[in-house]
């Protein structure tokens, strides 16, 4: 079984460069039509999800990194 649409769209979105204050809420809202805190409730499963991994290998890779990194401080 592979990622849905959104599923897709949050990886996207992620491998996104964005530049100043603000910016990445916006286009979360404008983009996937969800507000920034179930986005990153959707993204924090997502990075558990093999498909995941097999779909976008960097970018799920990254992201476990970095939340490793802030669990790890907490």
């Amino acid at each position: 079984m592979e990622l849905g649409d959104r599923e897709r769209a949050i990886l996207a979105l992620e491998r996104r460069g964005f530049t100043g204050p603000g910016a990445k809420e916006r286009a979360i809202r404008e983009q996937l039509h969800l507000s920034p805190a179930r986005y990153y409730q959707l993204l924090n499963a997502l990075l558990d999800d093999e498909r995941a991994l097999a779909h976008d290998p960097v970018t799920v890779n990254r992201l476990r990194r970095i939340r490793d990194t802030h669990r790890g401080e907490r």
